[in-house]
């Protein structure tokens, strides 16, 4: 810790392992934690680190890439289970020592998202104190089943908890040799995920969760030091300007929808850009498309690359999309309709909050998209008048949200 004055100056350290949507929030967050008077760095792999050091805040590496490892990442190519393992054993690897090197830079307090359990074992090893900044409510509930695993149907209470606890408590095949590894070289004792989860459980090892209560609200079941925040907010980029296509494109008709993949798209791009062509044509409806590649599609299409959802989602009739957290959110915020799209991990939970929330019609699993599926929801979506006005409610909600305040307050109550 520095002193300046009477203020202590926390070097923060946020490790953000995972894809551009597991990163993004943390810019805003980041920002936040500076605005306090913190040093502030974003660890996380580099293709996403132009999306730390647009926002001013320092980008520290962690090697390995998570898309590869996704089933969209793959292109299709079957990968036997032994070969599975071994890849995620490696990316385990690279991200343990990623994190070690990160902190080693420098770090007062770590806030970790869940894919950086790792740094867990480095802050005990460092004697620094850390705290889970998490994107998803991966923590054991009665109220929805383990949102990370393979399960979409509720349990029961029981069962749900139960299921949820084991994922905690249970090695990880792929994940179990890169932490006792990791314990080994930073001259901790060995221990189990079981004795990990028990320590962190006991401590009463603090998560505040990045989303609103208006969307999901906190589980009563949950232990204290487990607290919903409101959503962390990403940076926009300094200096960014619509493209002059896309403002063209919105000026020339009626608001049109918006549909992006997310990464489950991956190297099928093509073919889901035409799905979503074909649904949007059924549907009679204009679009903006997610495409990557900025351009014209046809006379009521336009394909984008990235722009920001603060932006561009409140000048659409209807969203839809493959329901990552900050995505969902981006989409409530905007205060329009929404269709989930989801596929895998905490999709499925966000995508059925969306329609419990009667912000849209029910979800159209990725599996199960086809351009008539696709097109009955988007239609759907723009012509159930209740749809806008229970997102503009929520809207509302949301916007006054200040998902920032209480990490800053836990940061300086932890410094």
């Amino acid at each position: 810790m520095i002193n300046e004055g009477e203020v202590d100056v926390v070097r923060v350290l946020i490790v953000g392992v995972g894809t551009r949507g597991d990163v993004a929030p943390y810019t805003g967050l980041g920002v936040r934690l500076r605005e306090a008077g913190h040093e502030v760095a974003v660890a996380c792999h580099q293709p996403y680190a132009d999306l730390v050091t647009t926002a001013g805040l320092e980008h520290r590496d962690i090697p390995g890439d998570l898309f590869p490892l996704l089933p969209a990442g793959k292109g299709g190519a079957r990968v036997s289970p032994a070969a599975k393992l071994a890849l995620f054993a490696e990316y385990g690897r690279q991200v343990s020592g990623g994190i070690v090197r990160a902190a080693a830079a420098g770090t007062d307090v770590l806030l970790l998202n869940v894919a950086a359990s790792a740094g867990y074992h480095v802050a005990e090893a460092m004697g620094v104190p850390s705290m889970g900044v998490h994107l998803q409510p991966v923590e054991p509930t009665g109220d929805f089943p383990p949102v990370m695993s393979v399960v979409r149907r509720s349990l029961g209470r029981w069962g749900n908890r139960t299921a949820a606890r084991l994922a905690f408590a249970l090695p990880s095949p792929a994940h179990a040799g890169s932490a006792k590894e990791l314990r080994a070289a930073l001259g901790l004792p060995p221990i189990g995920s079981r004795e990990a989860y028990r320590r962190r459980e006991a401590a009463c090892w603090p998560v505040l969760h990045g989303f609103s209560p208006s969307v999901l609200p906190r589980p009563a079941d949950w232990r204290a030091g487990l607290e919903v925040t409101g959503y962390w907010w990403p940076v926009r980029p300094a200096g960014w300007r619509p493209d002059p296509r896309l403002r063209d494109f919105l000026d020339s008709g009626p608001p049109p929808v918006f549909v992006g993949f997310g990464s489950q798209a991956g190297p099928r791009a093509d073919h889901y850009t035409d799905l979503a062509l074909h649904a949007l044509r059924l549907a009679g409806l204009r679009g903006v498309l997610q495409t990557g590649v900025p351009g014209t599609l046809n006379d009521d299409v336009l394909g984008v690359a990235d722009v920001p959802h603060e932006w561009l989602f409140p000048r659409m009739a209807a969203v839809a999309h493959h329901c990552g957290s900050g995505t969902t959110g981006a989409g409530l915020r905007a205060g329009v309709p929404a269709v989930g799209l989801p596929a895998l991990a905490d999709q499925p939970l966000w995508a059925s909050r969306l329609a419990a929330l009667g912000v849209g019609p029910a979800a159209v699993p990725f599996r199960r998209l086809s351009p008539e599926r696709l097109a009955a929801a988007l239609r759907a979506a723009v012509s159930e008048p209740s749809y806008a006005r229970r997102a503009a409610e929520l809207s509302e909600r949301i916007r006054v949200e200040d998902g920032g305040a209480a990490v800053v307050a836990a940061v300086n109550s932890l410094a």
